[in-house]
Formats: structure tokens, sequence, C-alpha cells
């Protein structure tokens, strides 16, 4: 007999309120499809449009953009005006976005973007003024510069208007896009001073408060730059100074100085927001690559220049390629790397001459130690007598909070930006700050036709000082430095000084003609990467900034003269090149120290010895647990064997960033070699002790990650290109980040690659010969998660594919019309 339930049976409420959830729910998944519907409409019209046709303001004639399978594009247009135009067009299309981070990273504006998050940095930044400099840049800019930006602008906020819907990231922040001006363009570059050099002098702030804790003699041998792995153009290695003796300075005796605080202001970028501002502290993939083979050392008679430019990776990539086509005397045509937000070629070909960059590790900022008018604190001394600070107030406009004050005291030499261990104002004079140090004038290299007339253009140009490295049609290479010098006066830069009296100064800039340069070497290649260069009165006019140690380029040059006739193929096997030639001497060092009989009681320390022995490979390969191995073991000697000095450092300086991994090559190799006792850790009673304590140390590395099996280079070595949104919101990052992947290289070694930095680009090509050429790049063309151009590039840099330098077979075409005036 069935029985009927009742409406009040907890049975039959359970159904009932189960129905009433998968209803609740069902109806909850058609909201969010619905509202993912929407979003994904709303993204889908802020792609670039790629076919038909726009009306340009200010263009004279048709503007036609082609792409290829890439979204390459190549511009075409009667005249150079009307090809910025075009490139405006396509960069606010595709990277608008990026574009607006570079202008307000510059500027200080982040805040207005992202809230408080940015405060810190912006109020930092906003000491530079650097929006005030780009106004008066463009003051002084040269007419054709002029005409050139403002094209370019009219190209960018067409762009920008063309777009059906705001790109996403303005959605996602509720804000609405600014339109561009000429000044942002200007941003864009102050933008890349700030990534490519020193903005506040902190290396020399570093230096000075080693010079104060150490005696003169320790502190020269410390922080020397020389070692044998020096690879310069002209002149060869220098010494490292010699180890002081225990009459100078014996670590078992010497007293501790006094305790002192001295720091600059914590700029914020820990948050994780900010973090695609710059690679880790211990990501060590920092660095350039550029080279040129003669003709008469190629296959085919024509000159190579190949280029890879390390810079901090994210997506998108901070370059964006293109091609230019235009007739002025002759028909030309540029092909290359471009920087959204900048009207001209960075790197790349005009067909008579290729040029690439490496950034030039020069010194290019100063601090001049402010002295203060004992009776009025408001006033500092001058050559011309005691003068007020000036002082200009800013506002930072902060996202869903109020406004933020900003006081900036300035001098005549460059703005207050922090103080010694005494409390004495530091002033930083500093390239771009000065009037000419930003300009338009790299644009004019798209012309030259000759290596003479490329460097004329380069030392007039107001950007970072970069090693350009270029090769002519004919087979002819060369090197020089483009980017201002400054004309030091009465010392050498080092060290921050007073330039109250008037004996030392800034003399305006170095002239052209007095520009040091290599022109057609004997050896017929020329390798630079980020190393001394030159030596004497051209490394005194440069100055030192912090130069790479020099392994990458002998490594780099070697690989070259193992080619009898090289080929622009190559090219791409030094590019990827991974062997680990520069911890060769540090693998066997630390053989040493672990076959030592006393140690063989040790379990640990035998396996430990086994792999190192056994396993290696003699790459950055990412299998190989015995290049991590080594390379930790010289990073932890590094540390132990530096620890007493860091020590008396960090008491004046508790925040001084000693990286003894990357630096201090020369110096470090050295005390392992010499083994002076007077420089040992007390703690240690010799100095094969504190080897066998840095080996002991990885293997309690290798035992918290795992075991020395897993202890392998790729696991730390794994790329992570992120979106600047990812980092603070993860579930964002399938749909902005490319993949992850453990790849091979490092820092000393010609493929340098990091976590989060490494190649933004990697390119050989012959000027006259471009169709041989070839270019890569991580991620791709397009800063739209939607576009099919928003990662296809990234396989070919992951794998090292020679992609063909021009773009390939238009897909798309799209023309920009000049606008028809209403009647």
């Amino acid at each position: 007999m069935t029985q009927s339930l009742s409406a009040s049976d907890p049975r039959t409420r359970s159904r009932r309120l189960i129905r009433a959830l998968v209803g609740a729910a069902a109806v909850v998944l058609v909201l969010l499809a619905g509202a993912a519907g929407w979003i994904y409409v709303e993204m889908r019209g802020s792609l670039a449009q790629l076919d038909g046709e726009v009306a340009m303001p200010g263009a004279t004639g048709a503007i036609v953009i082609e792409r290829d399978a890439l979204g390459i594009p190549t511009i075409s247009a009667a005249s150079r005006a009307d090809v910025a135009r075009g490139l405006g067009f396509v960069h606010a299309q595709d990277r608008f976005f990026q574009m607006d981070l570079a202008r307000r990273r510059a500027a200080g504006e982040l805040s207005e973007l992202f809230g408080p998050v940015a405060l810190k940095l912006d109020t930092r930044t906003r000491a530079l003024r650097l929006r005030a400099r780009a106004r008066r840049a463009i003051e002084q800019a040269a007419p054709e510069e002029l005409a050139l930006v403002t094209a370019y602008v009219e190209g960018v906020n067409a762009g920008l208007a063309a777009l059906a819907v705001k790109p996403p990231e303005y959605l996602a922040l509720r804000m609405e896009p600014r339109a561009w001006s000429v000044e942002d363009s200007v941003l864009v570059l102050a933008s890349m001073f700030l990534t490519l050099q020193d903005s506040e002098a902190q290396r020399e702030s570093r230096l000075a408060v080693v010079y104060e804790a150490l005696p003169p003699a320790l502190a020269d041998f410390f922080t020397s730059s020389a070692s044998e792995w020096e690879t310069p153009l002209a002149g060869g290695p220098r010494g490292v100074p010699p180890v002081p003796g225990a009459n100078v300075f014996d670590v078992r005796t010497a007293p501790l100085p006094k305790h002192r605080v001295t720091s600059q202001t914590d700029a914020g970028e820990g948050d994780p927001l900010l973090a695609w501002l710059s690679p880790p502290p211990d990501d060590d993939a920092r660095g350039s690559n550029n080279w040129a083979v003669a003709g008469r050392l190629t296959a085919d008679g024509g000159a190579i220049l190949a280029n890879d430019m390390h810079l901090g990776l994210s997506t998108p990539n901070i370059w964006y390629r293109a091609s230019m086509a235009w007739q002025d005397s002759r028909p030309r045509r540029l092909t290359g790397a471009t920087l959204p937000g900048a009207a001209s070629l960075v790197v790349g070909s005009n067909g008579d001459v290729a040029w690439g960059f490496t950034n030039s590790t020069g010194d290019w900022s100063d601090l001049v130690i402010v002295e203060r008018d004992p009776a009025d604190a408001s006033r500092y001394r001058t050559p011309s007598g005691m003068q007020p600070f000036e002082t200009t107030r800013e506002t930072i406009e902060v996202k869903g909070g109020a406004s933020v004050p900003v006081e900036v005291r300035e001098t005549i030499w460059g703005p207050v930006v922090g103080h010694d261990s005494s409390g004495r104002d530091y002033a930083v004079a500093w390239v771009p700050l000065r009037d000419g140090g930003m300009n338009g004038a790299l644009a004019d290299v798209e012309t030259a036709e000759t290596l003479e007339q490329l460097f004329d253009v380069a030392a007039r140009a107001g950007i970072p000082a970069q090693n350009i490295v270029a090769a002519q049609r004919d087979g002819r290479i060369g090197w020089s430095i483009a980017g201002h010098i400054p004309r030091r006066v009465g010392y050498d830069g080092r060290l921050p000084t007073s330039w109250a009296d008037g004996t030392r100064r800034w003399d305006g800039w170095i002239a052209p003609a007095e520009y040091p340069r290599v022109i057609d070497p004997p050896g017929g290649r020329i390798v630079t990467a980020n190393n001394r260069l030159v030596e004497g009165a051209a490394l005194q006019m440069l100055s030192d900034g912090g130069y790479d140690i020099g392994a990458r380029a002998r490594q780099i040059r070697d690989d070259l003269e193992a080619i009898p006739r090289a080929s622009l193929r190559d090219m791409m096997t030094v590019h990827l090149d991974d062997r680990a030639i520069f911890l060769t001497r540090w693998r066997d060092l630390m053989l040493r120290t672990l076959s030592a009989p006393d140690l063989q009681d040790s379990n640990e320390r035998r396996e430990l010895l086994r792999v190192v022995s056994a396993t290696w490979t003699g790459r950055a390969s990412v299998d190989s647990a015995a290049y991590r191995i080594v390379r930790e073991f010289r990073a932890h000697v590094a540390e132990l064997g530096f620890a007493p000095l860091v020590e008396r450092i960090r008491q004046i300086d508790p925040e001084y960033p000693f990286n003894g991994a990357r630096a201090y090559e020369g110096p470090l190799w050295v005390l392992v070699s010499e083994r002076p006792m007077h420089l040992l850790d007390p703690k240690f009673k010799t100095w094969p002790d504190l080897l066998v304590a840095a080996a002991d140390l990885v293997v309690e590395d290798a035992r918290k990650a795992g075991g020395l099996a897993s202890y392998t280079w790729g696991r730390v070595n794994t790329v992570r290109i992120r979106h600047p949104f990812s980092t603070a919101m993860p579930m964002l990052a399938p749909l902005l980040d490319m993949s992850t992947e453990e790849l091979p290289g490092d820092s000393n070694m010609p493929r340098v690659q990091g976590p989060t930095a490494g190649a933004s680009e990697r390119f050989a090509v012959s000027p006259g010969r471009e169709k041989d050429g070839y270019f890569h790049m991580p991620t791709g063309q397009s800063g739209h998660p939607l576009s099919a151009h928003y990662r296809d590039a990234e396989a070919a840099w992951v794998t090292g594919e020679a992609t063909p330098f021009l773009p390939g077979a238009a897909l798309h075409t799209l023309t920009l019309r000049p606008m028809v005036a209403a009647n």
C-alpha cells in the first residue's frame, strides 16, 4: 500500500528546497553567463580596426596600413608626417593603456588610476617634475621635431576615438582614457630614462656610505668593477686594486663604525599592482647585447647587426614592431621596433644603415651636497652667493581619495632627493632634467646613409645614453654613444660633492665631435654588453655607472670569432648561447673544496660532490641541478666573504643592498684566491672553512626545495610574463598572462634570462638585405587579451625561432583618409 507524503513531511520540504536551490543556481548561472557575454561583447568593441576606411584629421593624403599574420603593420604614405599619423593610430588602437601607464609613471600620476597604492611612488617621482621638463622640451623643440610629434599625436587621438569601446583596462578601472598630448610623448621618453638610468644617483649615495664605513684603500678594492672578464673595444682588462694589508684594516680587531641611518624614501614598488614597474631585486637578468660583423667576414659580404635588449618582461611587450614607407628625396622604408607613445623607430634598419642599442651604463646622474645657510635653512650656498630653495607645490590626484599636496624643493643644480648620513641634503643633477636632455632628434637617424651621419645624429639625440652599434650597407661597422654626455668640470662624478664654489659643475654637453667612436676595427667585430668599452680620457668622459663585468661580451666575442664566414642565421646561435663559461671556475673551486679528505664522512656533501661532478652539462639548462648548485655556491661565498665589510656598511645604512652574486666578481675572486686572513670573518678559522660553509648552505637550500634531485635550474628560472592587473587580481591570470615556461639562460652568458626579465626582442639584419633578417619578441603586437595577436609571437621567442625581420604578406588593409571639410 502506497503512503502519500504530506506537505509538512521533512522529505517533501527537502525536495522543495533542492528544487529551489537548483532553480536559484540556474538563475545565477544565467545571470553570470549574461554578464560574461556582455563583458565579452564590450571588450570586443575595443579591438583594433583592421580593415576598411577611417577619417584622419590632419592627413595630407591616404595612409595605408597593411597587417600580416602576426598583426605587424606596414604603414605607407606620401610623407613622413602622415606615416607618423598612421603609427600613432595603430599604437593607440593596440597599446593605449601601455602608453598611458608610461606617461603616468614619469609624471607621477599613477594614483589617479590605481588609488592610494601608488601614492608613495608618485610622491617620489613628482620630486623630479618630469611633466614640467616635458613641457620645457616641447618649448625648445626644433620645428621639424615638433611637426613630427604633433602628427603622431593626431594619429593617437584618432585611433583612440575610432575604438567603439574604450580599452578593457579602463572598463575594469571604471575610468575614461585621457586624450594624448605632445608633452605625453616626451613623458614616454622620460619613462625610459627612469627605466635605464639612476634618477636619484642611488649608486653614488651607496658608494659614499662605503667610503664612510671603510678605509679608502679597502673601499677601492671592495667597489672595483674590474676583473679579468673585461672585454673593452679599446685597451684591455684593468687589474683589481690590491688587497690592503692588515695594517690598513683587520676585521678581527677593527671596531664597528658608529650606527647611523641614511636611506632614501620607500618608493612603494612592493605593492602587487605596481610589480610590473621593475623586476624583483633578485632577478638577475638585466643588461643587453648588441654586436656587428663587418662585411669582409660574412658569407655574402654584407655587414650584420644583431641586438637583444634585456628589460623587464610583461604583457604587452615594451616594443611594437612596424615597417614604415614614404617618399621624400627618395623612397624610404624603416623596419624594426617602435616604442608605443613615441613617433620614431627605436632600433632596426632604414636600408642604408642598421642600428641597435645596449644601455651604456655610464654615469648620467650626480649627487650635489647642498650647503645650507647656517642662519637660514631656507637658503643654500651657490657660486653666486646664498639663494633660497625654489619651492613648487604639486597636487597628486588619488582615485577614491582626497588629492594630496606635494612640496618639491629645487636648487640651481636639480631637485632635492635625499640626504647623507649627516643629514646634509642631496640634490640630483640628471641628464633629462637639463635643457636639451630630452628631445626628438633621434628621428633623424631614419634617413642617415652612413655611419658618420648616424653617429652625428645619435650624439644630438635626447635619449637615455646608449651604446649604438651599427652596420652600413657597404659592409662597414661602428660603435659610438647615443644620447647627451654631460661635461664634468673639477671632479669625476663618482662620489657626492659640493658644487657651491663653482669649481665643480656640469658645463653643458660634450660636443658630438668629441664623442668616442670605433669605426671599422681591425678585427672586424664589435660587441657591447653593458660592459666597459673604453679607457683613458673616453672612460673619464663616460664615467662608471656600474659596468657589467664583461663575461657576456667575452662569450659573444669568442662565439663570433669561431665563425669563419658569418651568416644572419648564425647570429641566432649566438643569441641563444647558454653555455656556463663564467661559472666553470666556480665549479672547479667547489669540486676542490668538496674533495677534501676530511669532508667525506658527510653523506650530504658526498652527494653534492657527485651531482656537481657527474651531472654538469656546461649550460644553464632547465634540467641541470649542477648549474643551480654552482651558481648558489658562488652567491653564498660572496655573502659570507664580504659579510664583515657589509656589516660595517650597514651600521651606517641598514638598507645597503649588497648583491655579491652579480657584482664584485673581480674582488671576490681575489679573496678566494689570495685568502687574506685579516679579511676573513672571525667565525671561520680558514678560508676553506668558509667555502665549506657556503656549500652547506646550498645543501640546506636544496633540502628546503625538496632535495638535490629536484633542485634544477628550470625550477627557479621559470619565466612568468604577466599583465599589470593579474598580480593584484590572480583570477584574471589565465586570460591576461602568458604561459609559465622553464627557460635556459642566465645573466652572465649571451642568452640572458630570468623569471621576470630577459630579451625583450632578438633580431639580426644586414642593411639592404632585410628580407634575410629575423626578428622575434615575447607576447605579441596587441595589448588586448581578446586579440589574435595578444600572444601569437610568444612561441617563437620561447623556442628561438627566427621569424622574418620584414612583415609578411598583407592579410588586412586599413586606409586612413584625409578628413573632408564640411561645406
